[in-house]
């Protein structure tokens, strides 16, 4: 038997936009588990507005798992929230969507990449040019280098965790960038974009992702 990383991945109860949240669990498996194989999970609602100080058990269901190209043998688990009782907890937008297996969702996500508060490319102090030559654009003076790294790698870990990202490209300002999902059924659309949101290039730069609030 082998040890495998489970992180599992809810979104929490904060109004009117929710965060992510996960919870590493380490488990055995003969082979790579199957998403019926995953139990479900606990955790303590009160520290994520799901629930109150005396009475704050919430229970994690499983509900899509994605292959982690950052670890081996880790797993994204996107998990839905329930009470104790095995009802969905009000908090839990997904248990009430429509599951369309047939319908198809495109997500067309614009975000900025910043470094120590600012966004990359932007000089100290002042602004870079105007859009004109960002948008689709190519080389350090429109994209810079590490911006361009960061969203190729993002592309990579997606497509290898089976997610159906149809593109990137720079958009119109200095930093900023788009990315496009395809996803068909509408829980599946839903799980999949908000997992490509969690996943994230390794830590090797302190550059991090300001990722839409929208999504």
């Amino acid at each position: 038997m082998a040890k495998y990383r489970l992180d599992y991945i809810w979104l929490d109860g904060y109004t009117p936009v929710p965060n992510l949240r996960t919870k590493c669990c380490i488990k055995e498996f003969d082979d790579a588990p199957t998403l019926e194989q995953l139990p479900e999970w606990g955790f303590d609602g009160s520290s994520t507005q799901q629930a109150e100080g005396g009475d704050s058990d919430c229970v994690l269901k499983p509900v899509a798992l994605y292959p982690d190209g950052t670890r081996e043998n880790g797993f994204l688990v996107m998990c839905e929230v329930m009470l104790p009782d095995g009802s969905a907890h009000p908090s839990n937008a997904r248990a009430d969507i429509l599951d369309d297996e047939g319908a198809w969702f495109g997500f067309e996500q614009e975000y900025f990449l910043e470094k120590g508060g600012r966004i990359l490319g932007f000089p100290k102090g002042g602004y870079p040019e105007p859009q004109g030559g960002y948008y689709c654009g190519v080389g350090y003076k429109n994209v810079g280098d590490i911006g361009r790294a960061i969203v190729d790698e993002h592309l990579d870990l997606c497509l290898y965790a089976g997610i159906n990202h149809e593109g990137i490209n720079a958009e119109v300002a200095m930093g900023q960038w788009e990315f496009q999902v395809f996803g068909k059924g509408s829980k599946r659309a839903a799980d999949q974009i908000c997992c490509l949101l969690y996943t994230s290039p390794s830590p090797r730069d302190r550059t991090r992702s300001r990722m839409p609030s929208s999504a």
